[in-house]
């Protein structure tokens, strides 16, 4: 077993304590095979229970905590034990760092200016078939930037549940107290901006701007905003309406890790996926996200039944799916 002593010897860089997160019952580190084997010893020195699951080297259950070592070398951690597992054996015996709990201090010190107040703006639904896409945009400043680390706020795109994400935009919605805005384009109106523009990143500069500008409406102040590097800046600035023209605005690749973009991702997605439940409730049959075999296999059930044209109100019609769609309707 580990002991106290043991434990009291692990060197802490960090310089002062931070709250831990509002639901510090889940975690998810990635470790190679060698770590995995080191780490099912510390348990299984610890008492933990140890049995097999899915796709996993090994499952350990203890105090209705469970860890799980995956194939991929993904490790979760669920249960209200998550904390002292995490802190007193994974983080200083296997990863040899410190970071749960000590968000806020390390945000800050790789980058700093996601404590400044500004603005996020991200986008959902460019790579998915059916349903609209939506641009959000969020406000954030010191406060409210650690608020939503501490709840947990992260780019959309790691978050699986759908659930969760309707959780975390509801936090957000709070947290920020409606200084935000939400551009939704629906599949009609996208089709007749695609047909007009050719072009994507012309539609997203354009969504961009809009709900810049309406956030801006709502915290005139803001002085700088911030969004995923796409396309050419040009054709942003161009789209940049009376008040963004007069703010800072910077792109930048991964801009989902600054905590305000990932607030407007969160935000964007979960409009995403209710607008996509709405429509396929409108035309009878549910809609499966992104642009798989599966996309591609409803859509043909869709043309089989109600024509191409009916594609029209819930899909981006100019995507390669189209075309495969309707072969494989062909052949039905």
């Amino acid at each position: 077993m580990l002991s106290s002593a043991r434990l009291s010897r692990i060197p802490i860089t960090i310089s002062y304590r931070v709250p831990l997160p509002m639901n510090p019952n889940s975690y998810v580190c990635t470790i190679t095979a060698d770590q995995a084997v080191q780490l099912r010893a510390l348990l299984d020195e610890q008492f933990w229970e140890l049995d097999t699951a899915p796709y996993a080297h090994w499952r350990a259950r203890k105090d209705k905590t469970t860890v799980v070592a995956y194939e991929s070398g993904k490790v979760t951690v669920q249960g209200k034990k998550t904390a002292d597992c995490v802190q007193f054996i994974i983080e200083p015996h296997i990863l040899k760092e410190m970071r749960f709990g000590y968000e806020d201090v390390i945000a800050e010190q790789e980058n700093p200016r996601m404590f400044e107040p500004h603005a996020g703006i991200d986008e959902s639904g460019k790579g998915d078939y059916f349903g609209p896409m939506v641009i959000a945009a969020a406000y954030v400043d010191d406060k409210t930037a650690r608020s939503l680390l501490s709840a947990g706020v992260q780019d959309s795109k790691a978050i699986k549940s759908d659930k969760k994400m309707k959780a975390l935009a509801e936090t957000v919605r709070k947290t920020t107290r409606g200084k935000f805005a939400i551009i939704t384009i629906g599949p009609p109106a996208y089709n007749r901006m695609y047909e007009s523009m050719q072009n994507v990143n012309r539609i997203l500069a354009w969504g961009h701007a809009r709900a810049l500008e309406n956030l801006l409406q709502k915290q005139p102040d803001c002085p700088r905003a911030l969004s995923d590097q796409f396309g050419n800046k040009a054709s942003l600035r161009r789209a940049l309406l009376e008040l963004g023209k007069k703010i800072e605005f910077e792109q930048r690749p991964k801009a989902e890790s600054d905590v305000a973009v990932a607030a407007a991702s969160i935000l964007a997605r979960d409009a995403f996926v209710r607008r996509l439940a709405a429509l396929g409730e409108d035309i009878g049959t549910p809609l499966p996200k992104g642009a798989s075999k599966a996309v591609i296999h409803c859509a043909a059930s869709i043309i089989s039944a109600h024509g191409k044209q009916a594609l029209q109100s819930v899909a981006k019609m100019h995507f390669r799916t189209t075309d495969n769609a309707a072969a494989a309707a062909m052949q039905s």
